[in-house]
């Protein structure tokens, strides 16, 4: 079954940038749709970015698109979510999760894997 490892993660300040990384234990890594989360103190899990099969398709969030860039090299079994221009409300615990149908690529109740989260950390 497949586990996902999330790093990357680490403190900066506003304006800074990060790449978090996702790291799956299968070699059929193309066979599932991978998407970011995060979830800060006292908030509700928010969707942040998704990539489709390929890497054909992608979704944002519009509080990150502009400033954050989802990809993945399906022959490393690896997603990476690039964080730039980071402002301190992008703080939270962000998640790596996948799911291998294409029901919706934005809720997160759809996705059935997830990792265990890195820290991201912006100071003003």
């Amino acid at each position: 079954q497949i586990q996902l490892v999330e790093s990357g993660g680490g403190s900066v300040q506003a304006g800074g940038s990060l790449r978090l990384s996702c790291a799956a234990s299968v070699r059929t890594f193309s066979t599932y749709v991978v998407a970011w989360f995060r979830q800060a103190p006292g908030k509700d899990r928010e969707f942040v970015a998704a990539i489709g099969y390929r890497g054909r398709t992608t979704f944002y969030d519009h509080s990150v698109e502009g400033r954050f860039t989802i990809a993945r090299d399906n022959a490393k079994n690896t997603a990476y979510l690039q964080l730039t221009s980071l402002k301190p409300e992008d703080t939270a615990v962000y998640y790596c999760a996948t799911k291998t149908d294409l029901s919706s690529y934005t809720e997160s109740r759809y996705y059935n894997r997830w990792g265990q989260g890195t820290q991201v950390t912006v100071s003003g």
